[in-house]
């Protein structure tokens, strides 16, 4: 496969902010493609309720690992009929210098029949084996897979 490549400009706006866009989602939407970005709160002149790159940085492997998740689930014809994946990024100082060190992925599948439990752990363990943000990074990524059959909740596997 030939390289990909994705395109992201930003400029700063005031104080700690700025906004980013995208001319590749400006062409394919009738939106902007931009949101604005800012210093998150913990730091000294920090923005809260702006999304900082610590967050995209944690959307990121978030959203890589369901879209890679309904790859794989297609591809496998695991029947499912939610998906939702709740991230927590974990921001260290190592070394005297601040790294993102862990991605936790809280994510919950619920498949129609109690049969294809085994497939879905399968699907899940996959897909954040093939993320290719998490391939990418050096943080520890956590996968804390919850399957639940429509109709009844089982425990975390």
């Amino acid at each position: 496969m030939e390289p990909h490549y994705y395109n992201v400009n930003i400029s700063w706006s005031n104080d700690r902010k700025g906004m980013m866009c995208s001319p590749e989602l400006n062409v394919q939407s009738n939106q902007n493609g931009c949101i604005e970005v800012a210093t998150p709160p913990e730091f000294p002149k920090g923005i809260p309720g702006i999304w900082s790159p610590e967050h995209l940085f944690t959307a990121s492997v978030s959203s890589c690992f369901m879209t890679t998740f309904l790859a794989i689930a297609e591809n496998s014809k695991l029947a499912f009929t939610e998906f939702h994946c709740n991230s927590k990024g974990k921001l260290e100082q190592v070394e005297g210098k601040f790294r993102m060190t862990e991605i936790i992925l809280d994510a919950h599948v619920t498949i129609v029949n109690e049969s294809d439990r085994e497939r879905a752990e399968r699907v899940l363990q996959k897909s954040e084996s093939a993320c290719l943000i998490s391939n990418s990074i050096n943080s520890k990524v956590i996968l804390n897979p919850v399957i639940e059959v429509a109709g009844m909740v089982s425990e975390k596997i």
